[in-house]
């Protein structure tokens, strides 16, 4: 098995820790021409460098790879609302569309010029402007323009997912300032929005024309990106094939990158199936979320002949959130001490054991294994400062320092039911006959909605397996809950408009958070469908630190912030969590290689396939 870490046990913390030290250093000189922008700082590469560190450019080109994914599509639209898209146009940033910058995943806070030669922007961050690269061509050979990047804003802005959406209510004014150059003004004193105006999918305006943007749609986009798409069996398969005559394949940040001829996706009803076309050699590369399966599920002819192969590839960013989200839409999880309850009944030391061997830690808070998270015990310094003025409406242990129940190694956890019962009585519920209800003899009744294809984390047997174990906790407080599975396009149709009482919540977090935050929790979401607020947190606490988060000059003013969104988050007992893990386990085909160097986000968007190549045969 290739185990891949740094060159020792702290070589992340280092990494990070320089990181920190450029953020120390004097800010740019205002309005001049940059290679690349970082939120603090000087970026780590200077102009003109050859190629990304984590990126092999002596990588060789050629092969095909085979991916997959659960569930199904029917739009190869993913920045609206509407339809089920396929996500790999999305999520694989530089696949097939391309922004005008790019991000380093060796970096926590930085972008680099891709279809943009230069970036500009004043000492406050109040605009950005960028300038094209002569040589940018969408796929189809026509020139990428100012007019293509203005309608692209636009488009996004007016009509796209609201990903798009809320930051652009904070551009004033977009204009083009010269042949190939756009500026953008902004309303709001938010120093990302420089960073986040480089980082939106540039289209193909005259594709558009007579077409309605905001609708769901098969139609091929046409990007600059070094991949078209090339074959499409909706629903069930999508084929990438690499355009030998793609614009910035010389570029420093696409050199050694974009390696395999043909990229292949097939879509499988849920995880179970995707596993068995692995074993079977229908498909390359698997990620292994589970730690005790990674043991024990992998002794196969394919790994034990050697055609398959284990690797490990360490990582430096935050846990994210995983588990069960309660909405708070329903009145029912509207009180803490319910959320709380909730958590106490979940018995986790149990459920980690019975799924992962407990091997794999907890998710303590939603920026675990990282500095952001927030620290044990109250809050401090900055961090204090900024949530004193929200603390008398905060939830206990917000400011005073907030931990999760252990859990027990049986699978009741009497004293996780004892202090369930407490609250929920403190709440206004008690045992009547044997099942909870209010005062006026209502009962405590909620669903449980489950997506049967899985999620990107877990399969649906482990999350049904998660499930099962805490609906029979829930009987012993009188509690029945009904669980509900769903089809994907089902599930997506109910999560969008927040039409659950609990379901699967994951969200990634990445070492630079900032607006998109404001998707995840704010108060917009609360009632506009397509949010990543599944909860329904109405925080103006949570939209302060975000806030401030977007105006900090320092790093250490930055850290502060987050640090202060993470206590109001989980404090907020929004998410019942459950484990993460600290490596990524990937078992693939033996040919299939990936570079030395583990940039500090390890296995994630930008790095398989993007780096990866296929090993050339003798």
């Amino acid at each position: 098995m290739r185990f891949f870490k740094f060159a020792n046990e702290s070589a992340i913390w280092r990494r990070i820790a320089l990181c920190m030290c450029v953020a120390s250093m004097p800010l740019a000189s205002p309005a001049e021409p940059m290679h690349a922008i970082a939120m603090y700082g000087e970026p780590a590469l200077p102009p003109g460098f050859s190629h990304l560190p984590y990126a092999n450019p002596d990588a060789p080109k050629g092969g095909t790879i085979r991916l997959a994914e659960t569930g199904t599509f029917d739009s190869l639209n993913p920045w609206i609302l509407m339809g089920n898209p396929v996500w790999p146009i999305f999520t694989q940033p530089g696949l097939v569309t391309e922004s005008l910058m790019a991000r380093s995943i060796d970096e926590p806070f930085t972008l680099y010029g891709l279809l943009a030669e230069s970036v500009e922007t004043d000492a406050d961050r109040s605009w950005v402007e960028f300038t094209l690269r002569p040589e940018a061509r969408f796929s189809d050979g026509t020139p990428v323009t100012v007019e293509d990047v203005m309608w692209s804003y636009e488009v996004l802005g007016t009509k796209g997912h609201p990903r798009y959406t809320t930051v652009w209510s904070k551009v004033e004014k977009m204009e083009q300032t010269g042949p190939r150059s756009v500026r953008f003004t902004f309303n709001t004193a938010d120093r990302e929005l420089s960073m986040l105006m480089g980082m939106r999918p540039i289209l193909k305006k005259a594709q558009w024309d007579g077409r309605d943007f905001s609708r769901s749609s098969l139609m091929v986009p046409i990007g600059s990106g070094p991949y078209v798409i090339d074959r499409v069996d909706p629903g069930r398969a999508i084929t990438f094939r690499r355009n030998p005559d793609y614009w910035g394949r010389d570029l420093g940040v696409t050199r050694g990158m974009h390696n395999f001829d043909v990229i292949r996706y097939d879509y499988f009803g849920d995880a179970s199936a995707m596993f068995e076309a692995f074993k079977a050699g229908e498909i390359d590369v698997w990620r292994e979320l589970v730690a005790a399966r990674w043991d024990r599920d992998f002794d196969f002819p394919a790994m034990r002949e050697g055609r398959m192969v284990k690797s490990e590839i360490a990582h430096g960013r935050p846990s994210g959130i995983m588990g069960m989200v309660m909405n708070t839409r329903n009145p029912l999880f509207a009180d803490w001490r319910v959320r709380q309850a909730m958590i106490e009944a979940f018995n986790y030391r149990f459920i980690n054991m019975t799924l992962t061997g407990g091997k794999d830690p907890r998710i303590t808070s939603y920026f675990a294994n990282s500095e952001l998270a927030m620290q044990p015990g109250a809050a401090t310094g900055r961090e204090a400062e900024l949530l004193a003025p929200f603390a008398a409406e905060l939830p206990p242990g917000t400011v005073e320092g907030y931990a999760l129940p252990e859990g027990g190694e049986r699978a009741i956890d009497r004293k996780g039911i004892r202090a369930a019962l407490d609250l929920l009585g403190e709440a206004g519920w008690t045992v009547q006959g044997g099942e909870l209800r209010d005062a006026d003899g209502r009962p405590f009744s909620f669903e449980i909605l489950l997506n049967q294809s899985g999620s990107a984390m877990r399969t649906s047997a482990e999350m049904r397996q998660i499930v099962d174990i805490f609906v029979q906790s829930l009987r012993n407080l009188g509690i029945r809950p009904t669980v509900t599975l769903l089809d994907a396009a089902q599930y997506v149709e109910r999560t969008n408009n927040y039409q659950f009482d609990m379901t699967w919540y994951e969200r990634g977090l990445s070492l630079s958070p900032g607006n998109e935050q404001r998707l995840y929790w704010g108060r917009e979401g609360v009632s506009k469908p397509g949010s990543r607020n599944w909860m329904g947190m109405d925080s103006p606490a949570a939209e302060a630190m975000i806030a401030e988060m977007g105006q900090a000059r320092t790093h250490e003013g930055f850290v502060a912030a987050v640090r202060a969104l993470d206590r109001i988050l989980t404090a907020g007992r929004y998410v019942i969590p459950v484990s993460y893990s600290r490596i990524s386990r990937l078992a693939h085909r033996a040919d299939l290689d990936y570079p030395e160097n583990t940039p500090l986000y390890g296995d994630w968007p930008g790095f398989m396939p993007e780096t990866w190549w296929q090993e050339e045969r003798e």
